[in-house]
C-alpha cells in the first residue's frame, strides 16, 4: 500500500559514507572528472590548472588533443570587447548584445560579466562534414603529426597499418573545436539553465559522450529528432532527412518540467449547463486502455452505470482484487469517487468492458477534460519536431531581402523558449549566432521580455552582399527591428541591440626595448593604446569587474572632469587628465546621493595632477566607504 512504512534495507543502519559526499560535491563543482562513480585525478588536477602535457588520456572517451582542448578553456583571454555603438540600435537603452570574433575568446571574456547567469543556451555549431573548421584554434595537427602521435607512423614516418585511421582526426578536429567551448558555456548557465544542442548524425554518438563529460548523463533531459527537410534525396541508402537536438540541464533537480502549449482543436465539446458552463471540453479518453498493465491494487473496481449495472475492466474474475494480466482503470478508485462527475457513459456495441455477470457491457467510460484546465497544468512537448524545415528558415529571410541557405526556423527556438517558460529579464545565449534566427525569435517572443547574447566569428561568405557572416547576421536582427516597429500589433520592449567586437585589449603590454630603455620606460607611463577611446576602455573595465555590459552607463561632469557612473553608482570611472581632488570629493558626493550597495573607482593612473593628490584621493574615497579604488 502507498501509506506503508518502506522497509528498513542494510544502509539504514551504516554511518555516513563521507568518501561518496565529497565525490558528489567535487561532481557538483566538476561534473566531468567523475566516471564511474569514480574522481579522475588527472583531470582534476587539469581543472584546477596543473596540466601534464605529455600525459596519457585516461577516460574512456578520449581523443588527442583532449587535455589541450580543456586547458584552452581554462587559458585566460588578453582580448577586450570594444564597443560599436555606430552599428548599434538603441545603443544607451538596449539590452541585446552582439558580439563579433571568436566564440572561444568570447566566452572566456564573458565569464566574470555573465557566470551562471544564462537560462537557456541554442546554439547550432558546424556540422562535421570533413571541411576544415574556420575556428583556427592552436593544438589543431596537421594529418602527419596526428597519425604520428596516434601511433600509425612509426619514428621514420612510415605507416604502421595499410589501413590508417584517417576518419579518427576527422573526429578529432571537431571534438578539439567544440569540446574547450562547451566547457566554458555550461559555466554560464543558471543553476536552473538549460542547453539545446543543434546537431547532425555523423557527431551525434561523439555529442552525447560529451555532453555526459561536461554535464552529467544523469542531467540529460532529451534527444530530440527534428524533420529538417522532405524532398531531398541525396544519399546512398537512406535521404537523411532529420538532425537531433540535444538537451541537457545544468541540474536536472532544478529545471522545472517544460510545458507545451494544449491544441485547442482536441476539445471540440462546450459545457452546456452546470457551473461550468460555456467551458470547452473533451470525452473522448477512456477510462480504461488496454495497455495499462502492472499489479495496482486499487485500481480494479466496479463502477456503477445509468442503467443500474456494474462494469469491470477484462479480469480473470469478477471481483476487486488485482491479478497478474488483469486489466485496470486509469484512475485509482479514490480518484474515481472524487471526480464521478467527470465521467461520460457512452452506449457501444464494442465496450471492452464486462458486466457483474461476465459478459460484454452495454457501456464504456470516458473521462471528460477541460480545456481551462489543461491549460494550467500544460502539456508535455514530443521528443519529436516535425513543424521546423530548414528551407522555414531560408525562405522567411527571403522577407528581410536576405539570402543565407542554413538559417533555423526562428520559430523552433520560439518553440523550446515557450517550453521552457521563460522569466522576465532571462538572457538566452547563442555562440554559434549564424544569421541570428535565436535573436529574432526573441525579439517576438510574446510570453515575457528577454534579453539575447549571439556570438559570431566573421566568417567570410562567398556570393554575398555581405562580406561576412556576422554582416550579414547583425543587418538581420537590424531589419527585423525595424520590421516588428512597424508591424507588431503590441508594443515590444527591447527591439535594439548593443554591438561589441573582439579586439586585442585597450591597455599596451610591458614589452621593453633593452636597446632603449629610457623611451620604454617614458612610453608605459600612458599605457592606453593611442588608437582607442575612453569608451573602449570604459567597457573592458566592466568586463574586468564582471559587471554586465547593458549596465545604464550615465557621462557626468565633475568638477571639471568626465566621469562615467556605471550601474547608478556600483561603479565610477574617470580616466580624464589632471584629476585634482576636487574630482575626488565630487565623486565621493555623487555615491552617497545614489546609495549604491557597493562602489568601486577607477582612474587613469597617469591622470592625477601629482602624486600627493594620487595618495589623498584613496584616503578621501576610504573615508566615504569606498574601498575598492583602482588605477589603469
Amino acid at each position: 500500500m502507498s501509506n506503508s512504512i518502506p522497509p528498513l534495507t542494510p544502509k539504514d543502519g551504516e554511518s555516513k559514507d563521507l568518501v561518496a559526499e565529497n565525490i558528489e560535491r567535487l561532481k557538483q563543482l566538476f561534473p566531468e572528472i567523475v566516471t564511474e562513480g569514480k574522481v579522475d585525478f588527472e583531470a582534476l588536477q587539469e581543472v584546477l590548472g596543473d596540466f601534464k602535457e605529455d600525459s596519457q588520456e585516461r577516460y574512456s572517451f578520449t581523443w588527442n588533443g583532449k587535455s589541450k582542448a580543456r586547458k584552452l578553456a581554462m587559458t585566460p583571454s588578453r582580448g577586450t570587447l570594444r564597443p560599436a555603438p555606430e552599428v548599434s540600435v538603441n545603443w544607451d537603452s538596449t539590452e541585446n548584445l552582439f558580439i563579433e570574433g571568436d566564440n572561444l575568446e568570447v566566452l572566456k571574456l564573458l565569464q566574470r560579466s555573465y557566470h551562471g547567469k544564462v537560462k537557456m543556451i541554442y546554439t547550432d555549431p558546424p556540422y562535421n562534414t570533413g571541411n576544415d573548421f574556420v575556428y583556427e584554434d592552436d593544438f589543431k595537427d596537421n594529418i602527419t603529426n596526428y597519425l604520428k602521435t596516434t601511433g600509425q607512423l612509426d619514428d621514420d614516418g612510415k605507416k604502421v597499418s595499410s589501413n590508417p585511421e584517417y576518419s579518427g582526426r576527422f573526429h578529432t578536429d571537431w571534438l578539439n573545436m567544440i569540446y574547450p567551448r562547451l566547457l566554458l558555456a555550461r559555466e554560464m548557465l543558471k543553476q536552473d539553465g538549460v542547453i539545446f544542442f543543434n546537431i547532425g548524425e555523423e557527431e551525434l554518438h561523439n555529442s552525447i559522450n560529451l555532453f555526459n563529460q561536461i554535464f552529467g548523463e544523469e542531467n540529460r533531459v532529451s534527444i530530440v529528432s527534428r524533420i529538417s527537410k522532405t524532398a531531398s534525396n541525396l544519399g546512398t541508402h537512406f535521404a537523411p532527412s532529420i538532425d537531433y537536438i540535444l538537451c541537457y540541464a545544468k541540474d536536472i533537480t532544478a529545471l522545472e518540467p517544460f510545458k507545451d502549449k494544449v491544441d485547442e482543436t482536441l476539445y471540440p465539446k462546450v459545457e452546456k449547463d452546470g457551473p461550468r458552463k460555456g467551458e470547452k471540453y473533451r470525452d473522448d479518453v477512456a477510462l480504461y486502455q488496454a495497455s495499462l498493465k502492472g499489479l495496482r491494487p486499487n485500481q480494479k473496481y466496479f463502477i456503477e452505470c445509468p442503467d443500474g449495472s456494474k462494469v469491470i475492466p477484462p479480469c480473470s474474475k469478477l471481483d476487486e482484487v488485482m491479478r497478474e494480466g488483469d486489466g485496470r482503470w486509469r484512475w485509482t478508485k479514490d480518484t474515481y469517487l472524487e471526480n464521478k462527475d467527470l465521467l461520460v457513459f457512452k452506449e457501444t456495441s464494442t465496450s471492452p468492458l464486462l458486466n457483474q455477470d461476465g459478459e460484454q457491457a452495454k457501456y464504456n467510460i470516458y473521462t471528460k477534460s477541460y480545456l481551462n484546465d489543461r491549460e494550467e497544468s500544460g502539456t508535455r512537448p514530443r521528443n519529436i519536431l516535425k513543424d521546423y524545415f530548414n528551407r522555414k528558415g531560408a525562405d522567411h529571410l527571403k522577407k528581410y531581402d536576405l539570402d543565407f541557405s542554413f538559417s533555423k526556423p526562428y520559430e523552433l527556438i520560439e518553440f523550446l523558449m515557450s517550453i521552457v517558460e521563460l522569466k522576465k529579464g532571462d538572457i538566452i545565449l547563442d555562440f554559434f549566432a549564424g544569421s541570428c534566427s535565436l535573436a529574432e525569435a526573441v525579439m517576438r517572443y510574446s510570453e515575457c521580455p528577454t534579453k539575447f547574447i549571439c556570438i559570431q566569428l566573421p566568417e567570410e561568405l562567398e556570393k554575398s552582399e555581405f562580406q561576412t557572416v556576422s554582416d550579414l547576421g547583425l543587418e538581420r536582427i537590424k531589419r527585423v527591428s525595424s520590421y516588428l516597429l512597424d508591424s507588431a500589433e503590441d508594443q515590444i520592449e527591447d527591439l535594439g541591440v548593443k554591438v561589441f567586437k573582439l579586439h586585442k585589449s585597450n591597455l599596451k603590454p610591458w614589452d621593453p626595448n633593452f636597446n632603449e630603455v629610457q623611451l620604454s620606460i617614458e612610453d608605459s607611463i600612458e599605457n592606453i593604446k593611442p588608437d582607442r577611446t575612453e569608451q573602449d576602455v570604459l567597457y573592458e573595465i566592466l568586463l574586468k569587474y564582471g559587471l554586465d555590459l547593458s549596465l545604464p552607463i550615465e557621462e557626468k561632469e565633475v568638477a571639471g572632469s568626465k566621469v562615467f557612473v556605471a550601474g547608478a553608482g556600483a561603479l565610477f570611472i574617470c580616466l580624464a587628465p589632471d584629476i585634482d581632488l576636487d574630482v575626488v570629493e565630487g565623486i565621493a558626493k555623487e555615491k552617497e546621493e545614489l546609495e549604491p550597495e557597493l562602489t568601486r573607482v577607477v582612474f587613469r593612473d597617469s591622470g592625477f595632477k601629482d602624486d600627493v593628490v594620487k595618495t589623498n584621493a584613496v584616503q578621501i574615497l576610504k573615508q566615504h566607504g569606498i574601498e575598492d579604488v583602482r588605477s589603469i
